[in-house]
């Protein structure tokens, strides 16, 4: 029997670096566009503070059912759009909200889906080894099951930063010889195994290859790419790129994308006649912007997370160069 959904409005998960991001964007106007729709934190807030018309994207399929006891309270201000921020840009267009005034990304995992054992994303809890954003395609499990000795180290390395990525895989494919992998504990257990044990205070041995194998399992880092340069090609002039993370490796594409965004191109000094390509996007944020002590407090989820800010000029969109911006080069094709 499925379990029924929870539809409460009073949601458990809690917006991250919400008041940092509507005083960057300030004021809230026109048409936005929020690509992580969640449990709807952003979308309410910034249809509370002035948009015209929210679009409100996720491949979540349950995201939409939870917010149906809230959403109607909005009418056509708010347009709900089942998809994947990486096409934000075609989506938005046949929506008809292009150019758009703002986008704001919050990437990664939802405090929503982590608490739900059933997804399989946490090794709090135990659940089916799953990890699916979307709920179809490839889980962990498949990965976990079938995945070489030297393709799981990749995977691990890459996308976990895990330093002992090698040794956690071996002990995987050793385990994997007389029982399945099925469930998170299961896993966690393996990988908990394969390493020293923590001290006090510290992660739980196993946060790196959840993380990793989650961001497999969604294509989550190929994804915040495409969600960029779909960002960029759906924004108007003075449009708001907003984008919250939550771990080195997202981040770090973040910031070199809006870095290399917002420089204007230098010419080769041997061919002074051709012209220096104008910049995408300025940036509103220099640094990026972190909880504040009261956000910790209350949210302790917070404690990673990174926004940054930047604003589209009037300069025509252009191709990026992925691994320029720090995405790890592994071919997802390897998992089939």
């Amino acid at each position: 029997m499925a379990q029924a959904l929870d539809t409460s409005p009073s949601s458990p998960h809690i917006p991250v670096l919400l008041d940092p991001i509507l005083e960057a964007v300030s004021p809230v106007q026109g048409r936005w566009l929020d690509g992580t729709f969640g449990a709807g934190g952003y979308t309410r807030a910034f249809l509370d503070a002035g948009a015209a018309t929210v679009y409100a994207i996720d491949r979540d399929p349950e995201v939409f059912e939870r917010a149906k006891v809230w959403s109607g309270d909005y009418g056509d201000r708010l347009v709900l759009i089942s998809g994947t921020f990486g096409n934000l840009d075609k989506l938005a267009d046949e929506a008809g909200a292009t150019p758009l005034d703002g986008v704001v990304l919050d990437i990664g995992v939802s405090s929503m889906q982590l608490d739900q054992a059933e997804r399989g994303f946490s090794f709090i809890q135990d659940g089916p080894l799953d990890m699916r954003m979307s709920q179809d395609g490839m889980t962990a499990a498949d990965i976990v099951n079938a995945a070489d000795e030297a393709v799981l180290a990749d995977i691990l390395y890459l996308y976990g930063e895990e330093r002992a990525s090698r040794r956690i895989a071996r002990r995987i494919v050793e385990a994997r010889k007389t029982t399945e992998f099925t469930t998170t504990k299961q896993l966690a257990d393996v990988v908990e195994g394969a390493l020293p044990r923590s001290k006090p205070g510290q992660a739980h041995p196993a946060t790196r290859s959840f993380q990793a194998l989650r961001i497999a399992v969604n294509d989550e880092l190929g994804e915040l790419v495409r969600g960029l340069v779909a960002a960029e090609a759906a924004l108007g002039e003075g449009g708001l790129l907003a984008v919250v993370t939550f771990h080195s490796l997202e981040d770090r594409i973040v910031k070199r994308f809006i870095q290399a965004r917002s420089e204007q191109a230098r010419t080769n000094r041997y061919a002074p006649e051709a012209k220096a390509t104008e910049s995408q996007f300025e940036k509103v944020s220099r640094r990026a912007i972190g909880p504040s002590d009261e956000e910790l407090e209350q949210n302790p989820r917070s404690r990673s997370a990174k926004l940054r800010v930047a604003r589209r000029t009037a300069a025509p969109a252009g191709d990026v160069d992925a691994k320029s911006i720090g995405l790890p080069m592994f071919d997802l094709t390897r998992l089939n």
